[in-house]
Order: C-alpha cells, then structure tokens, then sequence
C-alpha cells in the first residue's frame, strides 16, 4: 500500500497546450477584409481548446495587424476571451505582443484581465533603478488538479530601446546579445521559482537563425538577416520554446521543442500552399512528451490562374474556363493573375475583370512580368502597398550606387525604421 501511494505521488503531471500565433486581425489583403476568415477560425479554435481538454493557450505574438487595429478586431479578441472563460474557465492564456502589436495597446487593459487570469503581455517594463521586471513575464500555469505545473516566460516582442547592451566587447553583437541577456535574466528568476518537477516553457515573437520567412508578409525584424537569434538563447533545459512571426510553420536548428506554429490563416498571396496549423503540445512533468499539428481548415481559397505567367490571350482563354462553385460573396476565392507582357497593356485590368464576368471569384492582385525588363524595371511596376520599406530603401541605393548596401548601413536604416514604427505606436 506504501508502495503503490509513493507510485502515485511520483506520476509526473501531465500538461496539454495550444500554442499560436500571428492572427493578425483586422488584416485585408489587397482590400479584402478577412473578418469571416478569422471569425471562423477563433470558432475552430474554441472547439481544439475544448476536444483537446487543454490547460493551456499560448498566442506567441501579432494578435493584430496593426498597431491601431479597428474596433471589430477588439470585439473579435474579447469575444473570444470571454467565451474561452465561459467554455473553459479553468484555461490559463497567456498573450504576448509582436511587432505588428501597439505595446501600450496590448498593455491598457493588462491588470483588469490578469483578474481574470488572463495575462496579456504587450512589453516588458523595468525597475527604476533600469533591471528588468521579470516577475511580470513569469506566468505560472496549472495542470487539472490546480497545481503549478510549468512556468511560462512571456517574453513580448523585443525592440531596440528594450535591450540593454553596456558592458559588452566591440565584438558582440549588441541586438543579439541584447536579447540573449533579456531571456537569460528571465530564465533565472524563473528557475528559482521552479521545482524539478515543473517544466519551463518560453514565448518569444523573434526572426530565429535559418528561419523560412514567406515572400511578401513578412519582415526581419531586429535589425535584418545579420541579426538572425542563434536557437542557443534559449537554455537546454527549456522544455518547449513558442514562437511567433514566421507564417510558415518550423522546426528551429532542427530541434523539436523549438518551434515556429505559423498563422492561422494565409497573409499573403505566396502564402497559399502552406499548411496553416496551430500546434498541440503535451508535457510530462519537466519534459516535453509530444507535439501534434492541428490543421486549420481553410475557409477562402487563393487560386493562381494561370500557374505560370502567360500572354495575355492564354490568360484570358483559363479565366474563362474556369469553374466554380456559387459562394457568398465573402466567401469567394482571392484570385492573382500573373500576365506576361512585351510592354504595359491598356485596359488589362478592365479585361481580366470582362473575361471573369459571372465567376463566384474574387480578382484581388493582376502580376505583369514583362520580356524585356529587368527585374529592376519589374519593381517599379508593383503597387507601394505590395513592397516592404527595406525593399524601396535597398532598390534605391542599388540604382544610385551600383551595388549592395553595407550591413551596417542596412541595419541603421532598419533600427530607424523601427524607431518610426514605435513612435507610431505611441
């Protein structure tokens, strides 16, 4: 009887998460609201948290589009919150900001849903005297029995004037380093919190070393590729690593516990093929004993026609020819049409759009690739909503000096960048 009571007290205790990320709500792309799509799957994710019997919900970062996201995206994540509380009240969630995120947005209403035991993270915060608060990145989260069973470091997306880099030699890397000791400084104070028998979970919303960023949706982010994060940020005895910002769901240097989720739904038209997912992981104690993918299902298809750019008569000869089923309007698929050209063509739009007439589909983007042009020439024919900041910066200094941009002179204009967005989030 001794025996089989020790046995029990020994049984390490089981813990199940929903790890996401990057819902970008209130997103549009190429004008087209997406708030059917993300209503949908905030449904199907209901529906995983309560089939699963989850414990837990880590969203890893870019809850909104932008930093100031329309009231119907608000609506969106508080209905959400507070179905999960009616649905699952025991369910821990822990929110973190990425650097779509407004950090003062995400952190208004912090101490009223931490009432809740909702905690939502938008920034970290320091102490007067400049050390970091770590207390308020340590969540603790509970297994079915009410008992602490891991503790999650909720570490929101960093920015530049969140590290601090005194005390490091000439040739460190001040970004990367700057991080590394934000996460270490974390993973002290929350060891000291932690039994041998609770598992240490990490969130961070970061561009990680041999990451597979999508087209167009995405961006590097601290300073560019030269500040890729090495996956040694994150300590060996870290059970699993949440992340977010790449779309693109993956392994990190190959390690199971390190692992991007991918959004929810595609962001970008170069997005249609993946496998858009949210990832169910289980602990046993302070180990990680499984990952599962859960695939979201896909409520509006992204359709290239044709595959291939093709002359315009081809093109117009497989619009007419296609066939599809009668939708409602919001649920009809986004369409891209790449056209090859010997020169700009008048009308192109207004014929694409005669040669569509009747079709239960959306035109959302019309790509000309030309002949005889450079891909220089190709740049200049693409619309400013379709190009990052980076990519006009790096195509103008290309055209005046005949080459690539020094690192140093790419990560300034990056670090200045950011420096715009945040005084934008303000």
């Amino acid at each position: 009887m001794t025996s089989s009571f020790f046995n029990q007290r020994i049984t390490p205790a089981v813990l199940k998460i929903i790890h996401t990320s990057d819902w970008h709500l209130g997103h549009q792309l190429h004008g087209y609201d997406r708030q059917q799509e993300h209503q949908a799957f905030l449904d199907w994710l209901q529906q995983q948290l309560i089939d699963e019997e989850a414990d837990a919900l880590l969203v890893a970062g870019d809850i909104f589009d932008s930093a100031n996201p329309p009231a119907s995206a608000w609506r969106m994540l508080y209905r959400f919150l507070a179905d999960m509380a009616k649905a699952l009240p025991q369910l821990n969630v822990i929110i973190t900001g990425g650097n779509h995120d407004s950090p003062s947005k995400l952190d208004a209403p912090h101490e009223l849903l931490k009432a809740f035991d909702l905690h939502l993270i938008g920034a970290i915060s320091r102490h007067s005297d400049g050390s970091l608060d770590t207390e308020r990145m340590m969540v603790p989260v509970t297994d079915k029995q009410g008992q602490t069973a891991a503790w999650v470091m909720a570490v929101p997306f960093l920015r530049s004037s969140d590290l601090r880099t005194e005390g490091l030699g000439e040739d460190d890397d001040r970004l990367i380093e700057g991080v590394r000791q934000i996460y270490q400084q974390t993973e002290q104070a929350a060891r000291a919190k932690c039994t041998g028998s609770q598992a240490l979970i990490a969130m961070g919303h970061v561009y990680m070393a041999s990451g597979q960023l999508s087209e167009m949706s995405e961006r590097r982010i601290l300073g560019g590729n030269q500040h890729a994060l090495p996956a040694d940020i994150f300590a060996k005895d870290v059970a699993y690593v949440a992340l977010g910002h790449l779309h693109l769901a993956q392994r990190v240097a190959k390690q199971e516990r390190i692992r991007y989720c991918g959004s929810p739904i595609p962001l970008s038209l170069s997005e249609r093929h993946y496998r858009h997912q949210v990832l169910a992981v289980t602990l046993e104690g302070a180990q990680l004993a499984d990952i599962r993918s859960l695939e979201v299902p896909r409520q509006v298809d992204l359709l290239r026609v044709p595959d291939k750019p093709a002359p315009l008569n081809e093109v117009i000869e497989a619009l007419q020819a296609l066939t599809l089923s009668s939708l409602s309007l919001d649920m009809q698929p986004l369409l891209e049409v790449p056209v090859l050209l010997d020169a700009p063509q008048p009308m192109l739009r207004e014929k694409i759009l005669a040669a569509l007439e009747g079709q239960p589909i959306r035109l959302a983007k019309i790509t000309p690739h030309y002949r005889d042009r450079t891909h220089e020439r190709q740049f200049r024919e693409q619309r400013l909503s379709d190009v990052e900041p980076f990519q006009v910066f790096r195509h103008g200094w290309q055209q005046k000096y005949q080459g690539e941009p020094d690192p140093a002179i790419a990560a300034t204009f990056s670090h200045l960048l950011e420096q715009l967005e945040q005084d934008e989030d303000q």
